[in-house]
């Protein structure tokens, strides 16, 4: 079943999440769904909070292209990505690797159409759980590492925009200010509808 993506301007955006200490059936139909909620979407990451759970859950599934290559060791191995494939991030920590920093085109799918470049570390470290609460380390670049960056950085209230420098973030604030009024205008309906209940 495909979620609704929470849009921008909607609180729990800013919400860090809660740690997750149950990993049980309702946990994997959980991933499931927002799996399918980011494939439909055609999105490489999905938080939870993108749902709507302010919880320390996010899902990644970054394919490998001719454009995008990228490095990983996942518990000092490289196994084929297509075992690995999706990545589920459970509780994650994420360390900043010294590395150069590398300028992307980032999208979200919470700001639909909204791209702005946005510069971070290339390398990173990141610990977690997967869903049967096992610990697993995971360290990576390109691509991938930056994902990693984008969706925990959601775990924690923080938006890719966050990170933007100040002309890029001006060059999308017409963008900004139609999608924050779209969001507003439905939240106001969604209020209405609550009260006729």
């Amino acid at each position: 079943m495909s979620l609704r993506v929470i849009q921008y301007n909607e609180p729990i955006l800013r919400q860090a999440g809660k740690q997750v200490e149950v990993f049980d059936d309702a946990l994997f139909q959980l991933c499931r769904e927002m799996l399918e909620t980011m494939y439909e979407n055609d999105g490489v990451g999905l938080a939870a909070q993108q749902i709507g759970r302010a919880i320390q859950l996010c899902v990644i599934d970054v394919p490998r292209s001719r454009d995008e290559t990228f490095v990983y060791r996942l518990d000092g191995k490289s196994p084929p990505l297509e075992l690995i494939r999706p990545i589920i991030l459970i509780n994650p920590r994420v360390e900043l690797l010294p590395s150069r920093e590398t300028e992307y085109l980032e999208g979200c799918l919470s700001f639909p159409d909204i791209n702005g470049m946005v510069r971070r570390p290339d390398w990173v470290r990141v610990r977690y759980q997967d869903l049967q609460g096992n610990f697993h380390n995971l360290r990576c670049n390109g691509l991938l590492g930056r994902c990693v960056q984008h969706e925990v950085d959601h775990l924690e209230g923080i938006l890719y925009i966050d990170r933007m420098e100040k002309p890029v973030l001006k060059e999308i604030e017409p963008q900004l200010r139609k999608l924050k009024k779209k969001t507003k205008k439905f939240l106001k309906k969604q209020r209405k509808a609550l009260r006729r209940r």
